[in-house]
């Protein structure tokens, strides 16, 4: 019997125009407008603006989670169901609230809060190295301090976070065929995020997780649970903590999904997924036209 994971996708895969072909269906309206007393300010004009305003941290964490969720309920109101879910980052939030870890409005502020703190980092940098020596790069973070690997995507594609000076560092040590210096407000998944996850963890702590019922895979443990209390202290740790999802890809066939369907905008998991597992069926829903039959 096929095993199905959902997988969603964090910062960096949102587009201008993402989850516009949504307005049109009564009951994601509704939840649009949801979102829209909850945070504020309306997504579907975030998502339309011309000057990319989407692409602000402050904006696409709260898009980002709105449209995947939208996209994964629909999809559930069709008798579709995952057997897992993992998220890229904020995508965690996602899989929590289709998990029914909490509610999609508790998790959307939850993501708010998350993105005005993240967006006020100012401290730090971050850099992508794509095809690159995995022993040198390693040692290189081991012998500098400052710096962590923060996003180990796959063997070939991973981000460095930290000190300016120290990710400066790294990139002039390691060689590597392309290193990217992300445009980010400060160094995420690193320690020197200590103080804005303090401030998070207030308004996670008043936050009732459930049983989440299907397994969820976290990015700082890639091992599937269900368990309420473990769940929160993995979420707890995700600002901090690295983003592992080279494991999380190498623990979906041990656990027999041979199917990962990936909601929300782009293609990036999929695409990272694939180097790492090539023999798993990739798909993806980032529309109401690839719904499937």
């Amino acid at each position: 019997m096929t095993k199905t994971a959902w997988v969603f996708p964090g910062q960096g895969s949102q587009a201008i125009g993402m989850g516009v072909d949504l307005l049109d269906i009564p009951e994601a309206k509704a939840q649009f407008e949801r979102a829209d007393q909850i945070l504020g300010w309306s997504v579907a004009e975030i998502c339309q603006s011309a000057d990319d305003k989407v692409s602000h941290t402050l904006y696409t964490q709260p898009c980002l989670y709105v449209v995947e969720s939208i996209l994964a309920d629909l999809l559930k109101s069709k008798g579709h169901r995952p057997d897992f879910v993992a998220g890229h980052s904020l995508g965690e939030y996602t899989a929590l609230y289709i998990a029914n870890v909490f509610s999609f409005e508790d998790g959307l502020r939850l993501i708010k809060r998350r993105a005005e703190l993240m967006d006020s980092a100012s401290d730090g940098m971050m850099a992508a190295l794509l095809g690159f020596d995995r022993t040198q790069l390693e040692t290189a973070i081991d012998q500098t301090p400052d710096v962590v690997l923060a996003n180990d995507n796959n063997s070939g594609q991973v981000v460095i976070s930290g000190t300016p000076v120290a990710v400066e560092s790294i990139l002039n040590q390691v060689k590597s065929k392309r290193a990217v210096r992300l445009n980010v407000s400060g160094a995420f998944h690193s320690p020197l995020m200590a103080e804005a996850a303090a401030q998070f963890k207030l308004v996670l702590d008043a936050v009732e997780f459930n049983t989440a019922q299907m397994p969820v895979l976290s990015n700082v443990d890639p091992l599937p649970s269900t368990d309420a209390a473990i769940l929160k202290d993995r979420l707890n740790r995700q600002m901090t903590g690295a983003v592992r999802w080279r494991e999380i890809s190498l623990q979906l066939p041990l656990e027999g999904v041979d199917r990962v369907v990936e909601v929300g905008p782009g293609k990036v998991l999929t695409g990272i997924i694939k180097r790492t597992c090539p023999d798993l069926v990739l798909e993806n829903v980032s529309s109401v036209a690839e719904f499937p039959q």
